[in-house]
């Protein structure tokens, strides 16, 4: 029979997983169920009533988190000369074209966003089989398509997150670190669930919004009672 660790025997103690949290209690509760020893990445997934096979039902969004996400997001711009110096004043720390187009082809991805001008879209295009299942390939939909890259730049580094519906019809998005306050884990969680309120499609029929849960790397799910969300 398997043992059950001691960490693991302290979340039972605090936590049912039947249960459903308010926003507050649930974000107190995180905290005290994280018990890795580097700091984790706290997620939120939402399970939306949509079929995203159906073109009008794709849910889709950027938001901007009040708390940002507590880590250095490394972005990658690729643009035409002009743009470079910007690119670099704002922060970015990949800044170039062709050179690491041909780096992307080879395999190479280790950025978390890639932001482009619209002027080199025919280039990045091709390297949709590459980047497109990683979620790095730039949509003018989600402001990584711009000619303001200095501006894109330091908006993804503020905390800005891009988000999308998967084929389960559940969005998965960061929300900041287990280290940041109760308080600004909700404010950011919840700056998330609005905005994904606010996107219901008009054809998408009963519950919107069916389940939301809270959790860092590593701990169990808890779930949400929508009531206190507060959308």
């Amino acid at each position: 029979m398997a043992r059950i660790s001691k960490n693991r025997k302290a979340v039972l103690a605090k936590y049912s997983p039947e249960k459903e949290y308010s926003m507050d209690d649930a974000t107190k509760l995180l905290k005290e169920l994280t018990f890795t020893k580097f700091d984790p990445s706290v997620d939120v997934d939402i399970r939306l009533g949509v079929d995203p096979k159906k073109s009008d039902q794709m849910v889709r969004g950027v938001v901007a988190l009040p708390h940002g996400l507590g880590k250095v997001v490394r972005t990658l711009v690729l643009c035409t000369p002009d743009k470079v110096q910007e690119a670099k004043d704002a922060g970015a720390e990949h800044v170039g074209l062709d050179d690491y187009i041909t780096k992307i082809e080879g395999g190479w991805t280790d950025i978390d966003v890639i932001i482009c001008t619209p002027t080199v879209m025919a280039k990045v295009g091709k390297l949709g089989k590459v980047l497109g299942p990683r979620g790095l390939m730039p949509n003018p939909k989600s402001g990584t398509v711009t000619l303001e890259v200095g501006k894109a730049v330091k908006e993804v580094k503020a905390g800005k997150v891009d988000f999308k519906i998967d084929k389960q019809g559940i969005i998965h998005a960061s929300v900041g670190k287990a280290s940041f306050s109760a308080d600004k884990i909700k404010d950011n969680a919840t700056e998330l669930i609005n905005m994904v309120a606010k996107l219901k499609p008009a054809s998408a029929k009963g519950t919107y919004i069916q389940s939301v849960t809270l959790s860092s790397t590593m701990s169990p799910g808890i779930h949400i009672d929508k009531s206190s969300i507060g959308q």
